[in-house]
């Protein structure tokens, strides 16, 4: 057998090896079921509660600052001129640093139609991405809502929040914390755990860009080793504490939150926690911001949210006649956990494996350096200088190795932004796909025929000094490091 033929089945052999191991370390699989309740055809909304809402009013606008725990708070007040006591509102925020500038439409549209609305800055002490205290959030929204009771313009009765998607995890536990709040406006609310809404979310713009089964195995292998403490966040404790009224809202064109089971959840602990008052409307074709493709809002969001909070208490009690309406929403999957990741595929061992694939991939080049600057000349064999081949298969491996890397980062930053801007297309997942799968196996083509080198020197003869000894098991040690990780993230596995 000739030596490339042994280098062949060599080949083949590790990465048997590598699928084999990837399999038996890997947590199950994550395959969400296909959701077998079906919400049939819900009852149209009706007219009256979308019909138009002068919105041409003169407002006053006023920025303030607010006192929280910890921080100071920018916030911007828009008020009706019409004099007498009017329901009030104020916003928060979905996940990310917050602007208040961000609800500048509907905030002044909606004072411009007769309601006080408050926008304001999310705090940044005590949030960040690792760590997000959902309490602490809420406690903001609750002195907010403060601020407009303690306005001679506002029915404090008809004084309540305003919550999108994150911040809908936010107002229950401000609700269920205080009779203060008078009412409660729900926008996109997940009401699953953040994993699972995440994971769920994840799973639909896989689908729709026909990702590889790979991909999702990557991405969800990925996410069951952060150890964000709130990504296991249950608000149920909380949905069944309020009292209050609730219009909750959803948009059947919503990729982000799987809106049946969401609404689902919310009625089955309103009414656990003997909450009737609450109103669900599904709105075709509106997003997670309820806009449509990221454009205009959707034909009678404004109006909806207009009308029933002006016409409290009435709008809410007693309880509509119609409950659930609107377009019919069509949820294909159920929203699943992703397995936990075991304890050797954390993110802090994860993090620790490529520190020292790094510094070993930093080590050779250093090795060198001190070889050169100690005169220590390669060593030969058979006459034929050993270190130079040698050394160029290290810098090789590195530089693969290196770009393994990047073009991981690369690929999940790209699936991310697709998933985010609702954009992409299927041959750019492919694409990327393609090169980490193909420069995961040079990296481990170029292990083998580096380590069968070495070890045919070393039969010859060959005597390395010390610093070379160090350099070579930096980056030999360090590539067979990441090949075993990106055995764990399924990398030499199958299926594609």
């Amino acid at each position: 057998m000739t030596d490339r033929s042994r280098l062949g089945v060599a080949t083949v052999v590790v990465l048997a090896m590598l699928g084999s191991v990837g399999y038996l370390l890997s947590p199950p699989s994550f395959d969400p079921p296909r959701l077998s309740e079906t919400m049939g055809t819900l009852p149209a909304q009706p007219a009256a509660e979308y019909r138009p809402v002068p919105h041409d009013g003169a407002i006053t606008t006023r920025e303030i600052s607010v006192p929280v725990k910890g921080a100071t708070l920018a916030a911007t007040i828009r008020a009706p001129r019409v004099p007498g006591r009017h329901p009030a509102v104020a916003f928060v925020q979905g996940s990310g640093s917050g602007s208040r500038q961000d609800f500048t439409t509907q905030a002044t549209w909606l004072a411009k139609a007769g309601i006080v609305t408050l926008t304001y800055d999310k705090r940044t002490v005590g949030y960040d991405f690792r760590h997000r205290d959902f309490g602490l959030l809420a406690d903001d929204a609750l002195r907010m809502v403060q601020v407009l009771r303690s306005r001679g313009d506002v029915d404090p009765l008809r004084a309540g929040l305003w919550g999108v998607s994150e911040g809908s995890w936010v107002v229950p536990i401000a609700a269920a914390a205080s009779k203060e709040i008078g009412f409660s406006v729900l926008v996109s609310s997940p009401n699953v755990s953040p994993v699972r809404q995440v994971a769920w979310a994840l799973n639909e713009q896989l689908e729709r860009l026909h990702a590889p089964a790979g991909v999702r195995e990557l991405l969800t292998k990925a996410m069951g080793g952060v150890g964000f403490d709130f990504l296991r966040y249950d608000s149920v404790p909380e949905l069944k504490r309020m009292t209050q009224p609730v219009l909750a809202l959803y948009g059947t064109m919503d990729p982000s939150i799987p809106f049946v089971e969401s609404m689902q959840t919310l009625t089955s602990a309103l009414t656990a926690g003997d909450n009737r008052d609450y109103t669900i409307r599904f709105l075709g074709g509106a997003d997670h911001a309820m806009r449509v493709n990221g454009g205009p809002y959707t034909r009678g969001y404004l109006e909806t949210l207009a009308n029933w909070i002006n016409g409290l208490p009435g709008t809410a009690r007693p309880r509509p006649a119609t409950q659930i309406a609107g377009a019919t929403p069509v949820q294909r999957y159920q929203a699943s956990d992703i397995p936990q990741a075991p304890w050797y595929a954390h993110s802090a061992i994860l993090g620790l494996a490529l520190t020292l694939a790094a510094v070993g991939y930093v080590a050779a080049p250093v090795t060198e350096m001190v070889v050169r600057l100690r005169g220590r000349g390669p060593l030969t064999s058979a006459g034929v200088e050993v270190w130079p081949a040698v050394r160029r298969r290290l810098r090789r491996m590195a530089w693969t190795g290196v770009g393994l890397l990047a073009s991981v980062l690369a690929f999940i930053t790209l699936i991310v932004l697709f998933s985010v801007n609702q954009a992409g297309a299927w041959p750019a997942v492919l694409s990327g796909w393609l090169v980490v799968r193909v420069l995961a196996l040079l990296m481990l083509v170029q292990e083998v025929t580096a380590v069968a080198a070495v070890a045919t020197a070393l039969r010859e003869g060959w005597q390395p000094g010390r610093w070379q000894r160090y350099a070579m098991a930096a980056v030999l040690g360090g590539t067979a490091l990441l090949l075993v990780t990106g055995a764990y993230y399924g990398l030499f596995g199958i299926p594609w």
